[in-house]
C-alpha cells in the first residue's frame, strides 16, 4: 500500500515517482478553494479556523499586507515558536505586538492558556481580536492603534505549510536563525502574490479610481470580482515560477478569465444622461402637469412632514438618498456591468461620473426644498419657528441615528442659506421657546459639519458618508449657486484636498459595509409611500420647477429660485426690520 501510495503508473503502464511539489503547484484552484472553505469552518476555538490568521509569514510580508490604517493580521513568531504576532497599520505605521501567553490550571493533555496584549487578557486568541476589533479600544496605550479591518488570507494553511516544509527540506544544510529568514522569505504566502498581483493591474488600468490617490481595496476572500494577473512572482518557490502559468495564481487567473470574461475585458459603460427624468415623473401628490411651487401641492406637503416625527422623516429621506446612491436596490446585473459592489465604490471611478452628478443635484434640490418649506410657510412666526424647530431635529436625527453624513449636509445647508440665516426673528423665537434646538444647533451641528467639511469622517455605524467634499473635487465644474460654500478659499489647502482623497478611498474598501448598515438601520422601519414621495429628487425638481421648468439646465434653475428664495425671504423680514406679515 506505501508503494502504491507513493507512486503512481504513467501511460506506458510504468510506475513513476510521485511528485509531491508537481501535485501541490500543479492543484486546481477549485480544490484549494473547496480546502479553504473547510478549514475556514472549523470550531471557532481553533485559530487554524480564523480567516485573520496567516500563519507562518514573516515580519516583511505581513508589512506590505496591512496597508491601511486599522488593517490587521495574526501570524506565527518565528523567532518564538507557539507564541503569535499581531500586525497592524496604525498612523501610517506598521505595528507589530507580541501576544503574550501563559499556561493556566494543570499541564493535562489540553492545557489551558490565558493570552494578554495590553492590560487585557484572554482565553483564545479569538476573543483577544474580536474584543479590541468589536470596542475600537487601542491595542496599546503609547501607541493608540486600532484594528477593524481584518486582512484574510486567500489560500489554506496546510497548502502553504506543506510546501514551506518542502523548501525547508531541500536547504536543510542552512541551519542558522539567517538560513531560516532567507527560506522564509523565499517561500512567503500566495495571498501576498496575488495582493501585489492586482495592484499592478489596478494601478496600469485607466479605470482605476484616480489611480494613486484612491487605490484599491486590500485583497481578502470577499474580493474575489478582481482576476489576479498572470506573471512570475518573486515570493513563489523557483519551481511555481517556471513557468508562472503553472503556478497557483496562473491556475486561478485563467479559471475566472473563463468564467468571467471569457478572455476579454470590457470595459464598464459610461452613462450618458441623468437618472433624473422629473418630465416624465408621475406622483399621486400631483397632476401630470403643475406650476412652481402650487399652493396645494405645499399644502400637503406640509400636513405630511407635520404628521411624522423627526426619526420617522430621517428615514424616508435616508432610503431616498440610498436608493439615488445605488446602495438599495443596486442589482446584480447592474453591479456586474459596472464592475462595482455599491454606488460607493462607483462614485469614485471614472465612469461614476454621471452618479456623482446626480447626487450633487439632490444635494443642491434637497438643501432649496427645505429652504422653500421654511420661507413659504404660511401662518405666524411662532408657526416657522416650529417648523425651524422639527429641521434642526431632522439634521440631528440624520447625524446620530441614521448615520447619514449626506442628507445632514444637506438638511445643514439649507439653515445656513443667506435667505434662512438672515430671519433675525424666526431665529430669536427659537432661542425663546425651544432653546435646547437653538443650542443643539449652534454648539454641537454647525461645529461638526465643519470638521467634516474639513477633515472627512468615516465612522462606523455611517450608513452614507460625507461625500460631498468629494464630488465637489471631482466635479468642480457644478456651480454651487449663491450661498454657503463647503470650505473658505484661504482653507482650501492640499491637507483639505488630502483628507477627503483618503476618506474616498477608505469608502470605496468599505462601500459592502456601508449597504449593510443600511439595511440594518432600515430593517424595522415602515415605510409610507406619501411620506417617500416628498423626499424624491424628482418629486421635489417639479415642485421646485414646475412640470416645464423642472427640465431647463441645472445653473438656469439654481440660479432662478436663488431669486425666488431671496424674495420669500425679504417679503418676510424686510431689510428695513419692519415686518409686513400678520401674526
Amino acid at each position: 500500500m506505501c508503494h502504491s501510495l507513493m507512486n503512481s503508473m504513467d501511460s506506458r503502464g510504468e510506475y513513476v515517482k510521485f511528485s509531491k511539489e508537481k501535485y501541490q503547484v500543479d492543484g486546481h484552484a477549485e480544490r484549494l478553494e473547496e480546502e479553504l472553505e473547510e478549514e475556514l469552518k472549523l470550531n471557532s476555538g481553533n485559530i487554524r479556523g480564523q480567516g485573520w490568521y496567516h500563519g507562518h509569514i514573516s515580519r516583511e510580508v505581513s508589512e506590505k499586507l496591512v496597508m491601511r490604517n486599522g488593517d490587521f493580521l495574526i501570524r506565527d513568531s518565528l523567532t518564538s515558536v507557539g507564541d503569535y504576532v499581531l500586525t497592524s497599520r496604525w498612523n501610517n505605521k506598521v505595528l507589530h505586538f507580541v501576544i503574550g501567553k501563559v499556561l493556566v490550571g494543570t499541564q493535562d493533555p489540553n492545557p489551558q492558556f490565558q493570552y494578554f496584549l495590553g492590560r487585557e487578557s484572554f482565553s483564545s486568541v479569538a476573543a483577544l481580536v474580536h474584543f479590541y476589533a468589536g470596542t475600537r479600544q487601542p491595542v496599546s496605550l503609547e501607541s493608540g492603534a486600532q484594528i477593524y479591518s481584518p486582512i484574510n488570507r486567500t489560500l489554506p494553511l496546510h497548502y502553504l505549510e506543506a510546501d514551506f516544509t518542502m523548501v525547508q527540506e531541500k536547504q536543510d544544510s542552512t541551519h542558522s536563525p539567517s538560513g531560516l529568514r532567507e527560506t522564509c522569505m523565499e517561500w512567503q504566502s500566495i495571498t501576498m502574490a496575488n495582493r501585489l498581483a492586482i495592484q499592478s493591474q489596478e494601478l496600469h488600468n485607466p479605470l482605476s479610481p484616480v489611480r494613486d490617490a484612491l487605490l484599491s481595496p486590500p485583497y481578502t476572500s470577499s474580493t474575489h470580482h478582481r482576476s489576479p494577473s498572470v506573471e512570475a512572482c518573486r515570493f513563489c518557490p523557483p519551481s511555481a515560477c517556471a513557468p508562472p502559468s503553472k503556478g497557483y495564481v496562473g491556475h486561478l487567473h485563467v479559471k475566472r478569465k473563463k468564467e468571467e470574461r471569457s478572455h476579454v475585458f470590457n470595459a464598464p459603460p459610461v452613462e450618458m444622461s441623468s437618472s433624473f427624468r422629473p418630465g416624465q415623473y408621475q406622483s399621486p401628490l400631483m397632476p401630470s402637469e403643475n406650476k412652481p411651487l402650487e399652493v396645494g401641492i405645499l399644502k400637503r406637503v406640509k400636513e405630511l412632514l407635520t404628521e411624522v416625527d423627526a426619526r420617522t422623516a430621517a428615514q424616508h429621506l435616508t432610503m431616498a438618498d440610498c436608493m439615488v446612491a445605488r446602495m438599495l436596490d443596486f442589482s446584480t446585473e447592474m453591479q456586474n456591468m459596472m464592475a462595482v459592489d455599491s454606488g460607493l465604490e462607483l462614485l469614485t471611478l471614472p465612469h461614476g461620473q454621471q452618479l456623482r452628478l446626480d447626487l450633487l443635484e439632490r444635494f443642491h434640490t434637497m438643501s432649496i426644498m427645505i429652504a422653500a418649506e421654511l420661507l413659504g410657510c404660511t401662518g405666524s412666526r411662532e408657526e416657522r419657528a416650529a417648523l425651524l424647530h422639527k429641521t434642526i431635529l431632522l439634521a440631528a436625527e440624520l447625524k446620530s441615528s441614521m448615520g447619514n453624513m449626506f442628507g445632514f449636509a444637506a438638511v445643514m445647508r439649507a439653515l445656513a442659506l443667506p435667505q434662512i440665516s438672515r430671519l433675525e426673528q424666526m431665529w430669536m423665537i427659537l432661542r425663546q421657546r425651544h432653546t435646547e434646538a437653538a443650542i443643539l444647533y449652534e454648539k454641537k451641528l454647525k461645529p461638526y459639519l465643519k470638521t467634516i467639511n474639513a477633515e472627512g469622517c468615516v465612522l462606523p455605524d455611517t450608513t452614507f458618508p460625507h461625500v460631498v467634499p468629494l464630488l465637489l473635487l471631482l466635479e468642480s465644474s457644478v456651480d454651487m449657486g449663491d450661498g454657503v460654500e463647503l470650505w473658505d478659499k484661504v482653507d482650501m489647502e492640499v491637507d483639505v484636498v488630502m483628507n477627503h482623497l483618503e476618506v474616498a478611498r477608505a469608502i470605496a474598501h468599505e462601500g459592502e459595509k456601508y449597504c449593510s448598515n443600511v439595511q440594518t438601520k432600515l430593517q424595522e422601519f415602515q415605510e409610507r409611500p406619501e411620506v417617500l414621495e416628498v423626499f424624491l429628487t424628482e418629486f421635489q425638481m417639479r415642485l421646485l420647477w414646475g412640470s416645464r421648468g423642472s427640465e431647463a439646465s441645472q445653473a438656469e434653475r439654481y440660479q432662478k429660485f436663488d431669486r425666488v428664495l431671496t424674495a420669500l425671504s425679504n417679503k418676510l423680514e424686510p431689510y428695513s426690520g419692519h415686518s409686513v406679515e400678520r401674526t
